[in-house]
């Protein structure tokens, strides 16, 4: 096979197995970054039981509350019902998900992922390969600052191409406003036309900014910390797929604890433009970034870095191994 042919099916291989497997961490991220700060029913109308008065009323709010009986429910919002309970953290936020939407709630969004994350990686990772072996060496030779500015160049480009679909995904995974009224594909889809012909088609790259700011970033540290490490341990004798997916873990977490606080913007805004829950001027980076700092504290920013960190870590070992595993063994057998 032509090493070209080979590379593509390897890209493809790779994005493949990367949406399918790491959808859950994103649907777990996107619902911790995007839930209220705090339930609405406790600051409207406090200690007042939100249960008609001939029902037993249950405060417990914990996730690890006893099974109740048939009269009881546990006053959370303003239905009172569990699944509408604040979570705290990754695990309980697994479990809330599939409580209330079962498994496959888990894997919400995975069809638009493949929709964007196939094709987008595929060109991403063949952008890339291009830029850093024929068009960057003879015009910035640093094996560090190569793969950087190659990471970089290839992320904006197509960031900026897919920013429509990527509003489409945060949206159909972010946290429903009600139980009774989840996010679905037709129903984003509705809620997107009738905003775009209020606002224009413009509105489909809002949140373009905070994306920019978080994948151009991310690209260029994961690209040079890859080739880094990559070049570590061939020095010492190591090569092969192993090391491939070895090398792109250790990179993609550093550059996801990194640019975690942009991955939140990017998320609260392109839910927030969505729900139309606040002017315009306050979802821009900037003014977005002091709210969320003023109103929620500086941990806000950090909001879904578990389950981010805990997807990406493995996303980029299993991308890089299959692009480099899948393409060498290819072009090999040809």
């Amino acid at each position: 096979m032509e090493p070209f042919h080979a590379k593509l099916v390897a890209a493809a291989t790779g994005s493949t197995m990367t949406a399918l497997t790491m959808t859950p961490f994103d649907v777990v991220k996107t619902r911790l970054q995007t839930q209220p700060k705090e339930p609405p029913f406790s600051r409207s109308v406090p200690n007042k039981c939100c249960q008609p008065s001939n029902t037993p009323c249950v405060r417990n709010m914990s996730s690890l509350a006893r099974p109740l009986t048939a009269e009881q429910v546990v006053c959370i919002y303003d239905h009172g019902v569990l699944r509408k309970e604040r979570v705290n953290g990754f695990s309980d936020a697994v479990r809330h998900v599939v409580r209330a939407e079962g498994i496959r709630g888990l894997w919400k969004g995975a069809g638009t992922s493949l929709l964007i994350g196939v094709p987008s990686s595929t060109i991403y990772m063949l952008t890339y390969d291009y830029l850093v072996r024929n068009v960057l060496p003879p015009l910035i030779p640093s094996p560090t600052l190569a793969p950087l500015f190659a990471g970089i160049t290839a992320r904006t480009f197509l960031t900026s191409l897919l920013s429509p679909l990527e509003l489409v995904r945060t949206n159909l995974q972010s946290t429903p406003m009600s139980p009774d009224q989840p996010h679905t594909l037709p129903s984003v889809l509705r809620s997107i036309r009738t905003i775009v012909r209020e606002q224009g088609i413009l509105f489909l790259w809002r949140g373009l900014g905070p994306t920019l700011w978080r994948d151009v970033p991310f690209s260029g540290i994961y690209w040079a910390g890859y080739e880094g490490w990559k070049r570590y341990f061939e020095s010492r004798g190591k090569t092969g797929a192993y090391v491939a997916f070895a090398s792109g873990a250790i990179s993609g977490t550093t550059a996801s604890l990194l640019t975690s606080p942009f991955d939140v913007l990017k998320t609260r805004r392109q839910a927030l433009l969505m729900a139309g829950t606040m002017p315009s001027r306050t979802t821009a980076t900037i003014p977005l970034c002091l709210r969320i700092v003023q109103t929620e504290g500086i941990s806000a920013l950090y909001a879904g870095m578990l389950p981010r960190t805990a997807k990406i870590a493995p996303a980029c070992g299993i991308m890089i191994a299959c692009f480099e595993g899948v393409g060498t063994f290819l072009a090999k057998k040809d």
